[in-house]
C-alpha cells in the first residue's frame, strides 16, 4: 500500500487561462483527495502545487494534461518533491 505522500509543482502552458482551467483542476483535485493550489501566473501559465498520495497526483497530472473543453495544453512541467504537508484543502488562489 502507498502510504508516502509527496509534493509535484505542475505547470502548464498554452491556451490555460480563461477558459475554466483552474476551476477544473479544483474539482479534480478534490476528487481525488488531493491537496494543495492552483493559480494563474502573470506569465500566461496555470501553475498547481499538489500534495497527496503519488498515484492520485499522477492521476491529476494527466488530467491536467487532457485540461477542460476549451483548454489547449500545450507544456505540462512537472517536478516532484517530498510532501512538506502544506495544504489541508485545495483551493484556488490568486
Amino acid at each position: 500500500m502507498e502510504k508516502e505522500k509527496v509534493r509535484a509543482e505542475i505547470t502548464v502552458n498554452g491556451l490555460v487561462q480563461g477558459v475554466g482551467f483552474r476551476y477544473y483542476i479544483l474539482r479534480q483535485a478534490q476528487s481525488l483527495g488531493v491537496n494543495g493550489i492552483v493559480k494563474n501566473l502573470y506569465t500566461g501559465e496555470v501553475y498547481t502545487i499538489a500534495e497527496g498520495k503519488r498515484g492520485m497526483i499522477e492521476e491529476l497530472i494527466k488530467l491536467i494534461k487532457s485540461g477542460p473543453l476549451h483548454a489547449y495544453v500545450k507544456n505540462c512541467r512537472v517536478e516532484w518533491s517530498d510532501s512538506k504537508d502544506e495544504f489541508k484543502t485545495f483551493e484556488i488562489t490568486f
